[in-house]
């Protein structure tokens, strides 16, 4: 089995937007205005219909509030190297997959969980970097929290399995 993880994927996508917010127009916003300018107009790949949205925050250079215009294809070059990241984790755990999974991967793709993977048009862009077919799960915001109840209701027989692989 192969997996791994990468660690505050979507606080470093805000991050992104912030510091890209703040280099064009020199206005200072907080990690709520980054994450809503995420969720409403940002995308994994270019769209030719872009979406824009006004953004509120705090001129530097005189310090006091102002507002910018954004547009979904500047959030999409600025959240760019976050989402390189996410894409080599898949190509790395794609490389360690073992001969028999990875033709099941080939036949019926990878299920992407958590807020990141609902990104608009993230699993087009898995699919165009790594050529396996992407799919965003169900509730997918909260497939990890659903699956660690699931798991303490059955603590039993993951602990009987975790130590029979010692």
């Amino acid at each position: 089995m192969a997996s791994t993880s990468v660690k505050c994927a979507g606080n470093k996508i805000d991050a992104a937007i912030a510091d890209y917010i703040k280099k064009t127009f020199n206005l200072a916003i907080g990690d709520r205005t980054a994450e809503e300018v995420k969720i409403k107009i940002g995308a994994a790949v270019p769209l030719e219909e872009e979406l824009s949205v006004t953004i509120k925050g705090r001129d530097f250079i005189q310090g006091l509030p102002r507002s910018a215009r954004v547009s979904t294809n500047e959030i999409v070059k600025a959240i760019d190297a976050e989402l390189k990241q996410i894409i080599k984790a898949i190509k790395d755990v794609l490389q360690e997959t073992p001969p028999e999974l990875a033709s099941d991967i080939i036949d019926q793709g990878i299920i992407m969980t958590g807020g990141s993977s609902m990104l608009r048009n993230f699993p087009e862009l898995v699919y165009r970097r790594t050529g396996v077919k992407a799919t965003l799960a169900e509730d997918a915001l909260f497939c990890v929290a659903k699956g660690t109840g699931i798991a303490l209701e059955h603590l039993d027989v993951y602990k009987k399995t975790v130590l029979s692989k010692k």
